[in-house]
């Protein structure tokens, strides 16, 4: 029996990976706006230290069960990180909404440095995917290649940009359980639908006959130069 081809839909999907950062990201959020809600609603003491805690706790969690799953430690422990660092920041100010803080700031910078390396040429989805395949700069040699993770990467910016324009608002109306929901339903959805259409925006720039994102062609090789 003839061995089956890889599909370019699926290796860019796994390349880029599935939803497991996302929904592990998702699951302190929840944790925390839960925990407010019931704090506040029944009165006790430091409802914000009560909620920071159980994000912290339900992150702490997620890291054990993917560490035991094989994932690297440095991985589990910088999201570990990003969620302690949110619950002080709320803890500090002593407002809930500041939980969401550092997602925001995080987004704006994510969306500028996105877009600052679509501009000089060094996408950021080419930078991720080359460096998974192992061709360290080889993708940036030909010219189609180049221009396809150019186009692709402006989806990923689109995600920061998006994500922004719903928590600023949000974030300034003090609405601390539309935010939750708000990051929920814009992370791992969010991402899934980039990955979806990572694929074919830049496959729009690779003409017919090019073999595709895991074989990059010379410069030489390349049909049009590059814009």
């Amino acid at each position: 029996m003839a061995r089956r081809k890889p599909n370019p839909d699926a290796s860019l999907a796994e390349i880029l990976g599935g939803h497991g950062a996302a929904v592990d990201a998702t699951v302190p959020v929840v944790a925390f706006v839960l925990a407010f809600t019931i704090a506040d609603a029944v009165a006790w003491a430091s409802p914000v230290a009560w909620a920071g805690g159980a994000a912290v706790l339900a992150a702490a969690v997620i890291g054990v069960v993917r560490m035991l799953g094989g994932k690297r430690p440095r991985a589990v422990l910088l999201g570990l990180l990003g969620v302690a660092v949110a619950a002080l920041v709320a803890l500090y100010t002593g407002r809930a909404v500041d939980f969401f803080l550092v997602q925001i700031v995080s987004n704006a910078a994510s969306a500028l440095v996105w877009a600052v390396s679509i501009v000089i040429r060094w996408p950021l989805l080419g930078v991720v995917v080359g460096t998974a395949l192992g061709q360290r700069t080889r993708w940036r040699r030909d010219p189609d290649l180049l221009r396809g993770y150019q186009r692709a990467s402006w989806v990923w910016v689109g995600q920061y940009l998006v994500r922004l324009a719903v928590f600023v608002p949000l974030y300034l109306a003090d609405a601390v359980v539309a935010l939750g929901i708000a990051r929920s339903v814009l992370t791992w959805p969010l991402v899934a639908l980039c990955v979806a259409l990572s694929w074919p925006v830049l496959r729009s720039a690779l003409p017919p006959g090019h073999r595709g994102l895991r074989h990059p062609a010379d410069g030489a090789e390349g049909s049009r130069p590059s814009t």
